[in-house]
Formats: structure tokens, sequence, C-alpha cells
């Protein structure tokens, strides 16, 4: 057995889980049926209309050893017991074909498959130029076969390099393409012609979320990727039940009993060929030693199959009594075998994967699987020097039993692909699209695309309130909502995602074409994951969130995250004073302090995206009470909080009221209620608004001894009334080379807002032009 791999459906998470958790379906209507949820019953009618109502899928399955029939035996018995739906052809090539390695293709002819097209693809040699001379010559015959079959959709399965083979001629000629478990990890050259085939796939089927995840991370497209798990394990989950001794007898002979013997499967490492010989030659000398009946079997056809023939046969393993060699297992009697064993040992990707399902304990070797995910039931043996280390992990691991795993599927992938294979709609472009990162800016246009009304939902997550835009290509709010921001996490994601619903629908009627989503939220973000890591103490329960993937998957748009002030920054190089300046940083007063630093025209995160935290800038050594826990910080002294801490000291010794001016007894007492004093002459009010001012002046002075901008922008409610007395500081304090530095108060009215704005505009519009 090899590597495998498919997938479940997305689900629907606030949080971005470290594993899935699988669960048996409890009706129809299951957890298995959410990929389908926007699919409703007129979409698929209209799927089949498109293809024609009595036009079958043409599905041609191509199988290159045993290891990936056994993940596409069960899809391909799915495909046939549908014929009013599909067709199938079955191509067999690669090892299938080959003595030495079973003659398997018998297996298939078992089974009741018609075999369209055999094809001898294997180039002799079991070395690394035999692997490339194998796929040029299945590339020189693979096309008349498609030619021939004319394929709606090809399935192709995992990482071997006959699939490599398959995949490439069939995009060459314009054939769908299905993949079958994509996105997985190993840690061989299996990662790179797995990968490769992701790339030239259409449509992909993968296991497990982190395999999800990954082929998201590779710009795949979200609505052609299926979270289904590994069709194996559809058959593996019901068959533990079955007759296993007399298959047991069959392979290791009378007398052995269930958990009293090994099951060995070690294929060479192509990128480490002699290391991975060694290892095997010291797992056969830890096995000789162990001295319990051992079922090996042969390896695969991968460079330096050879040379582990050589080894077994240099042990006399073929001739032990303590061991069976064999080149091939059907897989229902390898399922049995693997279910019973005492312990699995090797590097087969079948012991990370399958195995886990019984909970049979498995001693994995090497870094042939190291990337995958394993259960509690694995033991590694990165290294070993000698057989020590190996038999010291038989005797850890022999006859234990572990909890069963189901990381790798839950026993219902199949009818999720059957579903998956139906919804695939034959008119729509064959051309695949990928979802690319942030680019830097493409100043080429597209004239159409110009004229479309481009827009954004914009999201501004603030202490007080939760606000939603639909902001045009020229900064425009065409449309805003504002609520309350709850105090919970999951009553603000649910309301988040009521109030972008909404918007969106909202945008159809307003002919606004929404891009994406651009959340501004406090805290400190990771903007490449749309995770807020930590929150403010003004958001409660905000952190370690995901943000992006339950918007994402609610509105099937793009969606970036960033912190305020980074918003604030955008919102300026985009829509004011910083359009066309390469560097300058915004400063934003409010609530509390922030900004944003725009540095040769990109934004500046910093290596642990804390960049730009200028409301924590030291003005003083000794200072007021920060919320951060230090003393002296900017924010201290000239924020919002800051200013209402010093007003209701005025107010609690008689000294804020002057004429002209009232506070009601429940009124709470703010820092609009000083500003107010100060103009009215208040001598106290006005000594603390002063102060704050110097404050504020002091950190930009140090901002601009620090960065050298060429432009500083006040932001935020309080901007105003600071500005004069920071330009006097700057006078005052700042090097003669820094007192060029214009200063100005920022013109928009709600830059959060046009900041997560722009952070989808220039996005969206670099990636398509």
């Amino acid at each position: 057995m090899q590597h495998h791999q498919s997938r479940m459906e997305r689900m629907e998470s606030p949080r971005r889980l470290p594993r899935w958790e699988w669960e048996q379906p409890q009706s129809p209507r299951g957890p298995h049926e959410l990929y389908f949820k926007n699919l409703s019953k007129q979409k698929q009618k209209q799927v089949m209309e498109k293809n024609g109502n009595n036009r079958k899928l043409r599905v041609c399955v191509a199988t290159c050893n045993r290891a990936d029939y056994s993940k596409l035996a069960p899809i391909m018995f799915g495909i046939k017991a549908e014929p009013q739906f599909f067709e199938l052809d079955v191509v067999v090539l690669g090892s299938h074909l080959i003595d030495d390695y079973g003659n398997t293709y018998r297996m298939i002819e078992q089974d009741d498959f018609d075999i369209h097209t055999r094809l001898h693809t294997i180039v002799r040699g079991e070395d690394e130029a035999s692997m490339v001379e194998s796929v040029g010559l299945a590339l020189v015959k693979l096309p008349d076969v498609l030619n021939r079959l004319k394929p709606d959709i090809m399935i192709v399965h995992g990482d071997r390099f006959d699939a490599l083979a398959l995949a490439t001629s069939a995009a060459l000629m314009n054939i769908r393409i299905l993949h079958i478990e994509g996105g997985e990890v190993s840690g061989t050259i299996d990662d790179s012609i797995r990968h490769a085939i992701t790339k030239l796939a259409h449509y992909h089927v993968c296991c497990t979320r982190n395999a999800e995840q990954h082929l998201i991370s590779m710009c795949e497209d979200h609505d052609r990727i299926l979270l289904a798990g590994c069709p194996s394990y559809d058959k593996l989950l019901s068959s533990k039940k079955k007759d296993y001794m007399s298959i047991i007898r069959m392979w290791l002979g009378e007398g052995v009993k269930p958990k009293d013997y090994i099951v060995a499967l070690q294929h060479p490492v192509t990128t480490d060929i002699k290391h991975s010989i060694k290892m095997f030659e010291l797992t056969l000398d830890a096995l000789i030693s162990f001295n319990k009946m051992t079922l090996v079997l042969f390896p695969n056809i991968d460079a330096g199959s050879k040379e582990m023939v050589r080894v077994m046969r240099k042990k006399g393993v073929e001739h032990h009594p303590n061991f069976r060699a064999v080149k091939h297992v059907p897989f229902d009697q390898f399922i049995q075998l693997v279910a019973h064993a005492g312990c699995v040992i090797g590097n087969s990707s079948c012991g990370v994967r399958e195995v886990g399902a019984f909970g049979t304990p498995v001693i994995n070797l090497g870094t042939r699987q190291i990337g995958r995910e394993t259960g509690e039931n694995v033991l590694h043996v990165r290294d070993a020097d000698t057989q020590d280390k190996i038999l010291q992990a038989l005797h850890l691991q022999f006859g234990k039993q572990y909890p069963c795993s189901k990381i790798y599927g839950d026993g219902n992938a199949v009818p999720r692909i059957l579903k998956f294979l139906k919804s695939i709609d034959l008119q729509e472009p064959l051309q695949k699209k990928f979802c690319f990162p942030p680019v830097k800016e493409n100043i080429s246009q597209d004239i159409d695309h110009i004229l479309e009304t481009q827009s954004a939902l914009a999201v501004d997550l603030g202490g007080t309130n939760l606000r939603v835009a639909i902001v045009s290509m020229k900064g425009e709010i065409v449309k805003k909502d504002t609520q309350l921001n709850p105090r919970t996490y999951q009553e603000r994601i649910e309301v988040i995602l009521k109030m972008c619903i909404e918007a969106a629908s909202e945008a159809v009627n307003l002919n606004c074409r929404i891009l994406g989503v651009g959340i501004s939220t406090g805290g400190r973000v990771n903007p490449r994951e749309g995770v807020v890591l930590h929150s403010t103490k003004l958001i409660q329960e905000w952190s370690s969130v995901d943000l992006r993937t339950p918007i994402s998957d609610a509105l099937h748009l793009p969606v970036w995250v960033d912190n305020d002030g980074n918003c604030a920054a955008l919102a300026e190089r985009k829509f004011g004073h910083g359009k066309g300046i390469e560097n300058f940083v915004t400063l934003i007063t409010g609530t509390g302090i922030g900004g944003g630093i725009i540095h040769q025209n990109e934004l500046i995160h910093g290596s642990s995206f804390c960049a730009a935290e200028l409301g924590h800038i030291m003005v003083a050594l000794d200072g007021p009470e920060c919320l951060c826990g230090s003393h002296g910080c900017l924010e201290a002294y000239a924020s919002g909080i800051a200013l209402q801490r010093e007003a209701k000291k005025l107010h609690d010794e008689d000294s804020l009221l002057v004429g002209g001016m009232s506070v009601k007894k429940e009124e709470v007492v703010t820092a609009v209620h000083l500003i107010q004093a100060a103009k009215l002459g208040n001598p106290k009010a006005e000594h603390i608004i002063r102060t704050a001012g110097q404050a504020l002046g002091l950190g930009v002075v140090n901002i601009m001894h620090t960065i050298n901008p060429s432009l500083v922008i006040l932001s935020g409610i309080l901007a105003s009334h600071y500005i004069d007395v920071v330009k006097e500081v700057i006078q005052q304090r700042a090097l003669f080379s820094a007192q060029t530095v214009d200063v100005v108060v920022s013109d928009l009215v709600d830059p959060a807002l046009l900041g997560a704005a722009s952070m989808v505009l220039d996005y969206t519009t670099r990636r398509i032009y």
C-alpha cells in the first residue's frame, strides 16, 4: 500500500481547527452536505440542462499501481453503480502490468471492471533515469488513448510519477482533471509531484482540513475543492468484523494468532536512496532479532527498489522461517492483515493513513512520510545508525491497541465525490483560475474592466460600533450600516456575517460588483492568514480569531484583514493626502492612539505584525499608566481615554465646568467635556489639552527621527485639536533636517472603512489587469 489522499467538504467554522473531527452523518442533510448547501436543486437542474439532459458524464479512471487502485476502486464501483449518470473507461498502466510486482491488473479484472486500454509504460532499471524514461514513454502513448476515449473528465490519484504523466497529457489535451488526495505533505519527491499535479488539475478531492488549507494556500479556487475524506476509508471502516483468521493463515501460516505478527512495508526514498537502503537493512536485522512472524511486502517500483530486493535476498528473508515475502496482497485481505497485526513497520503511507482506522501500532521509519498528519498509534523513528533504535521501537509498540483514528475519513467519501462529479458544469470555461496573493501594482489597464462598477465590502470593528459599508472604486461610501459591537465572540461573528450578507444582497440592487471583503479591526493582526492574534482591551473575546475563513466560506469572496491603524494608512495612500507619496506615516488620535507606516509605497507590518504601534512610543520615563501596563506611553497622554481620565479628575474636584456648561447627574464625563471647557477658557482644561498635544508632538518627533517620512498625517477626532501644538513642538525639538516635514490633518471621514476597502480594491484590480 502506498500514498493516497482525498477530501471532505469544507465546513464552516469561526475558528481554525487543528484537526477535523469526523462525524457519521445523522441524516441525509448531515455534515457532508455542507459543501452543497449553495447548490440548490434548481442549480443542479441547470447544470444537467447545460450538459444535456441525456448526456452522461464520461469519466476516465487511470490506475498505475496497487496502491492507487485501493483508493480509486471505491469511486469506480460508485460510478459503475450509476450508469444513468456516468460512463466509465478504465486505463491501466505502470507497475500493474509487471510480473515482478504481481501483475496486479488481474485484481481489476476480478472486480469485474472492463479494462479499455493497457499501456506498458515502465522502463525497467529501477533507478532515477528509468523513472524519467517511464514518464516520457507514458507521454508518448497516452495521447492516442485519450483521443480515442474523449473523456469529459479524468480522475488521477496521488503523487506517483505515472500520475504526473497522466495529468500532463490530459491538461495539454484540454481534458478536465479531478485530482484525488492533493494538498497533503509527506516528505520526498512525492510532494513535488503531488503539487505539480495539483496545478494541472481543475478539481480537487482531499482528505483533511489541513490538506484543504494547503490547496487554498496554493491559490486553488475554493469552489473547486471538495473535502470528502479518503475513499479507501469507505471500505476500511466496514471491514474489521469480517472473517480474518483464514486470511491470516493463508499469508502467515497455521498457528499464527491475531496481534502476534508484524506487517512490514518499506519503499526506497528517491531523494536519498543510499540512506533508505541502509535503513531497510537495519529494519530487517531488527525484525530478525525481534523473532516474530513477519509478512514483508516487496517495495514499489521507485528508483532504489532493485537494491532493496537484493538486501532482502542477502538477508535470506524469502527462506527465513519467521518471514513471508510477497509481491502483492489484495486490498480486502491486506485490510484484515493490518487490522489484526501486532504492529506495522515501514515507511508506506498506509501506515500513517489507513492503519490508524484500526488503532494498530505503527512504526514509521525515516523521512518518507515526515509531513503526514498521524494519529497517536504512530511512533516515528526519523533516523537510525544501528538496529537498536528500531528494535526498541518494536518492543514499545508491538501488541498495543490504540484508539481508532478518523483523521483521513469517516466512511462517506464516495457519495460526496459522486455528487461533486454530478455538479460539474461542462459549459464552464476550461481555463483554470487561481486566487493569487497581493502583488506589486501593475499599471496596465483593461477598459472593459474599468467600466464596470467595482466595489468592496468594508467592515470596521471598533470598540463600540460595528460598521459595514459598500465602498466604490473612487472611495465613495455607497451604503453604510452601523450596529453595536456585541461583547462575545459568537454573537460578534453572527452579526458580522448577517450584516455582510445583507450588504452583498443590497449591492446587487445598487448595481455594485463586490470584489471582496476588507476588515479593519483593533489589535495585532496577521494579515497573511486573516487572523486576529491579540485584541485590545476595548474588544473582548477577540484573540486568536480566524476572520477570513468563516466570512469567505459564507460569501464565497476573498477576504483581507488588517489592523485599524494600518487600514487608516492604506486609506490615505489610496484616497487621501498620502496619494502619490512614497514614504509617510498616519497617526490616529481617537479612543486610543494607533497608526500605520507606508515605506516605499508598501505598508510595514514588522516581523511579528506589531509595527506602527505608535501609541506605545515612550514620551516620559515616569508618566501616567497606559492600558498596555507600561507608563509614559503616548496613548496614556493624548488618547480619548487619557483625556476622559483627566476630565473626570477635574470634575471630581469641581474644576471642570465653567459658564455655559452643564453635566447631568447620570451623564458620563468624557473627553468632549474637557475640550468644551478648554474652548470656554478653563485654564486647567487648556493645560491638559496642551500637555496632550506636546506629548503627541514628541511622539511625532521620534517618528521623524526614526523613519524620516516626507509626510505625517494626523487622523481621528482629536487631530484638529492637536495640530498647532504638534507643529510647535516639531520646531522646538526636531532636528533641523526634519523640520521641513509636512504635518497635516486628514480629510477622510471614515479612514478605517476606506482602508478596509482599499485592501480589496487594490488587490483585485492588480490581479485582474
